[in-house]
């Protein structure tokens, strides 16, 4: 395979898992929480610098586009712990435990809590979370990005 092909698989998987993220929310009504949210924006890069990449043929872009893969995949990562509770996510989306709370508290709590919280898992499939399979299918793509800088 040329590098060319690389940078278009390489980008068209970001694509892939992008616009299966939107099925998920538009067609599977599995709204995303704030993470899997971050999770996207590096996907959107990997695309924009695998365009860019097909026609300015720099081994910077390929190795940007790498870094961009990566990130969504230790995002990805980050979000598997908080969702298996190994350690807490963000505050914005995840709860507290409620134990010591007064019934104000509890509800102030409640009222302020986010609609889609981080550390629930809303599908998995393999055992893997959506964040999981993010994870790995990009840790994939980094290769392949990795592959068109070899070539």
């Amino acid at each position: 395979m040329t590098r060319s092909h690389y940078t278009l698989a390489a980008a068209g998987g970001s694509l892939a898992l992008l616009l299966g993220a939107f099925a998920f929310q538009h067609l599977g009504g599995l709204a995303p929480c704030k993470m899997c949210i971050w999770q996207r924006y590096p996907h959107v890069i990997a695309i924009a610098i695998g365009a860019l990449a097909l026609f300015v043929p720099a081994p910077a872009l390929l190795a940007l586009g790498a870094l961009a893969a990566l990130a969504t995949a230790g995002v990805g990562g980050y979000h598997v712990g908080v969702e298996q509770g190994w350690w807490e996510g963000p505050s914005t989306c995840t709860s507290g435990p409620v134990g010591s709370l007064d019934a104000d508290a509890l509800f102030d709590q409640i009222m302020t809590a986010p609609l889609v919280r981080c550390d629930d898992i809303a599908w998995e499939f393999a055992g893997l979370s959506m964040a999981g399979w993010n994870m790995v299918l990009s840790l994939g793509l980094a290769l392949l990005w990795v592959q068109a800088l070899r070539r």
